[in-house]
């Protein structure tokens, strides 16, 4: 019974310091801030890349939209730059997903994905089709 214990609380610390990884963790702008580059929308096991004509004020209403949501800061770049990183946490967990939203002449490239696992469950699909049906409304 004693050996038993002396696993489980390993098997414990291991989960929790994984926890604790995941929501310390930093987010390297450098890393995380570049151009999304899409030319067409598609859907990955971890993310999406979207493009859309959204006018001259698209990025203002899109960063309006999305500082609105639960859990969701600005990782880099802001409004005068034309591009911006978003980190958005999961509620539970704390999973990082990084949204990079980028003004192209009047066109707005998005491009979402998820930093740990393979894939993220149509989360990052989720929100972003969110957002957008959002900007489409007003």
């Amino acid at each position: 019974m004693g050996r038993m214990m002396v696993v489980l609380w390993a098997v414990l610390a291991v989960a929790v310091a994984g926890l604790a990884y995941v929501r310390l963790a930093p987010s390297n702008p450098a890393r995380w801030h570049r151009p999304p580059d899409v030319n067409s929308n598609k859907t990955f096991k971890s993310g999406v890349k979207r493009r859309l004509p959204a006018g001259p004020e698209g990025l203002v209403r899109l960063d309006a939209i999305v500082q609105a949501t639960p859990r969701t800061r600005v990782l880099a770049g802001s409004l005068d730059d034309g591009m911006i990183t978003y980190v958005t946490r999961s509620r539970v967990m704390g999973f990082p997903d990084y949204t990079t939203v980028q003004k192209v002449n009047g066109t707005l490239e998005l491009h979402a994905r998820s930093r740990f696992g393979r894939s993220d469950l149509g989360v990052n699909r989720a929100r972003v089709e969110g957002w957008l049906g959002r900007l489409q409304a007003r």
